[in-house]
């Protein structure tokens, strides 16, 4: 088998691939993840997923490579990575109350078979009303400026929520692995028989 990259630098990602118990490295894709102008959430996330597999194959073309993307779509707007506690109070504020839709892409590129796919799977989270100060102690507690619309589904931030709706359970935390097992095994890598 080619040797298997992850395309990203991720720890979140890094750590759902190493669930499916396949050696894998991590190499950081170089790609400006700047919307195009009236790109739509969707549309993003499956631009860039594609274009850092794309990336880090063209690094590495006998290798099998993933890459991915999350956008969270309020309203057809973009929301990415606050960065800040300032930006993420801004956003929680904002979906405080609503239903948020993080469009999760994966894709699987391998140069030496020509194999390119992408798949996008849309995660609906309902999050409770929140107040300023739940805001503000959630923010101070986990500090998460590293995730798409500022909520850590896999710790404190599940308690913002009141639902999440998908198909593929561990697309909100950034891959999802049904969509990418199914890539990998149309690709040539089974991860059942591959896994270690």
């Amino acid at each position: 088998m080619p040797p298997l990259i992850l395309g990203s630098t991720s720890r979140y990602r890094r750590e759902l691939l190493e669930r499916l118990r396949l050696p894998f490295t991590a190499d950081a894709p170089r790609v400006d993840e700047t919307p195009l102008p009236g790109e739509a959430p969707a549309a993003l996330a499956t631009r860039l997923a594609l274009a850092k597999a794309r990336e880090v194959a063209s690094r590495h073309p006998g290798a099998l490579v993933i890459g991915s993307d999350q956008v969270a779509d309020v309203d057809g707007e973009a929301i990415g990575k606050p960065g800040t506690h300032e930006r993420a109070v801004a956003q929680l504020r904002r979906m405080s109350g609503r239903a948020v839709v993080f469009q999760t892409a994966v894709a699987v590129v391998r140069p030496d078979t020509g194999f390119e796919q992408v798949e996008r799977v849309p995660v609906t989270v309902r999050f409770r009303d929140l107040d300023d100060d739940e805001i503000e102690r959630y923010l101070r507690l986990e500090q998460p400026y590293d995730c798409a619309g500022s909520a850590k589904c896999e710790t404190l931030g599940i308690a913002l929520l009141s639902a999440i709706e998908s198909d593929d359970p561990t697309a909100l935390v950034g891959l999802p692995l049904i969509r990418t097992s199914a890539l990998l095994r149309a690709a040539g890598l089974d991860p059942v028989r591959q896994a270690r």
